[in-house]
């Protein structure tokens, strides 16, 4: 599917989902008053921080990043990485990172997990409709919205649904930005969406193929490669975007038989069924090397991929999905080892040639057609 078509059914898909302010068991006048104080209080800190960075830098062009989110020290690190790398490739630009995940935001910010010494991190993150207002607000003539995502699935979708409410003011009555302003951004083309990296699957799958085959082919000389993607249910497969990750193992073969694509979410595409493939070309045993295909390593990547010990195993239900690669596929006959960088897993952010493609999106990033609509139509 091209760039352009699958953007706006993306478009027609975030205006179809509903987008939820804050949860509460009352919608009483009080409590939502409550809710709507709250929630300016937020816009009104992150306008601030973005009206600082604005004045700071002098520039007018913003570039946010919005990833789902994480709590460990290690994926931070990485986020740092990545947007130090975006304000080399985008020099003329303020850069930004956001979280998608209310939980992982929350989570961050009381620290709940601790870096290499033992030392509780926290981190403030912000929800790309806090950010987006804020850079809204500092009225930046230019701006890039990059969803970090690997496939365009169900996160990306709600990554599309943030810009259409920041074009349309649509997040808060008592928030709203300047409307000949959206306008301006709308006329002049200005406002642009980056997709995931596996969007295109004549383009994307390829290239990373390519970037991941660099990394990891003198692995592959010596046993098998397994990486481990997130997927989505198929109650949520968004756009039907579980299918890169079939076709990115197809890809990774044409270098070697010895690929091999996975998820935790993905139907038919969970750790056993990876071992049935493995099976299903003779491959039953020797060394099996573990990645991460998700843009950082987080849970996923610490728990369910790298997860070592007995709380990670039940042998009397071997396909749980609460039982980690690392062990199923050590009692599965193979010598699992989880490719690390210091004491952690790496994500995909972290390899510069798969970056490249994140970032190579962006450059190319399509203006965001028809996504204002005047809140104050002509009678």
């Amino acid at each position: 599917m091209k760039i352009k078509s699958f953007i706006l059914a993306a478009m027609m898909f975030a205006l179809a989902a509903p987008m939820f302010v804050s949860c509460g068991s009352d919608d009483n006048d009080d409590n939502g008053g409550q809710i709507v104080e709250n929630i300016v209080s937020e816009y009104t800190v992150n306008d601030k921080m973005v009206a600082d960075q604005k004045k700071k830098s002098g520039k007018d062009v913003a570039v946010l990043l919005v990833a789902f989110g994480s709590t460990w020290n290690n994926a931070f690190l990485a986020f740092d990485a990545t947007k130090a790398a975006y304000e080399k490739a985008f020099p003329e630009a303020d850069v930004y990172m956001s979280f998608s995940s209310d939980i992982c935001i929350n989570r961050a910010s009381v620290g709940e997990n601790t870096d290499d010494n033992g030392n509780i991190v926290k981190r403030d993150y912000y929800e790309p409709r806090y950010l987006l207002h804020a850079i809204g607000a500092s009225k930046y003539s230019k701006i890039y919205v990059q969803s970090l995502q690997v496939i365009p699935g169900e996160e990306f979708a709600a990554v599309v649904a943030s810009v259409k409410k920041f074009m349309n003011n649509g997040y808060l009555k008592d928030a709203h930005l300047d409307d000949e302003y959206l306008a301006k951004l709308q006329d002049d083309e200005a406002i642009f969406l980056g997709m995931p990296l596996l969007s295109d699957p004549d383009v994307d799958v390829p290239l990373v193929a390519s970037e991941l085959n660099a990394f990891c082919k003198d692995e592959a000389a010596q046993g098998v490669v397994a990486f481990m993607g997130h997927g989505n249910p198929d109650s949520y497969d968004t756009f039907k975007a579980n299918i890169r990750y079939t076709q990115l193992e197809k890809a990774l073969q044409t270098y070697s038989k010895k690929y091999f694509v996975g998820t935790v979410d993905m139907p038919d595409n969970y750790k056993q069924d990876v071992l049935a493939r493995m099976k299903e070309q003779g491959i039953t045993e020797g060394k099996l090397y573990l990645h991460a295909l998700m843009s950082i390593a987080g849970d996923h990547a610490h728990n369910d991929m790298a997860g070592a010990g007995k709380e990670y195993w039940d042998a009397e239900d071997e396909e749980s999905e609460d039982n980690s690669w690392f062990e199923f596929f050590g009692h599965k006959g193979f010598s699992p080892i989880v490719v690390k960088a210091g004491n952690h897993p790496q994500g995909l952010l972290e390899h510069q040639g798969v970056l490249n493609v994140w970032i190579k999106h962006t450059k190319e990033a399509e203006f965001l057609e028809d996504a204002y609509h005047s809140m104050y139509p002509e009678e």
